[in-house]
């Protein structure tokens, strides 16, 4: 049995009607990297504009919906921790 690696953190802010107003989505493996705190993978609008960070570099992303980057990070997430796992078997 494979064992689950990393800490997911996720952050929403939403306003009286329900709308998504600020978040932060972020995967951390601290134990193999110590900058952006251990962020490995991250989607946030903390800024005032939409970013993914990844390993240290930051883009920026389309925004359609909360939904639609909240999916996106989590594929991503598993994508990362499959090939984490797959290289601590070997």
């Amino acid at each position: 049995m494979r064992r689950r690696i990393g800490i997911l953190r996720e952050e929403v802010w939403v306003d009286e009607n329900g709308a998504v107003v600020r978040y932060n989505l972020g995967f951390l493996l601290p134990h193999l990297s110590g900058v952006d705190n251990g962020r490995i993978l991250g989607f946030d609008n903390a800024h005032d504009a939409h970013e993914r960070h990844f390993m240290g570099s930051v883009s920026a992303v389309r925004f359609t919906s909360y939904s639609a980057i909240a999916n996106r990070f989590y594929r991503e997430v598993e994508g990362v921790r499959r090939s984490y796992e797959d290289q601590s078997v070997r």
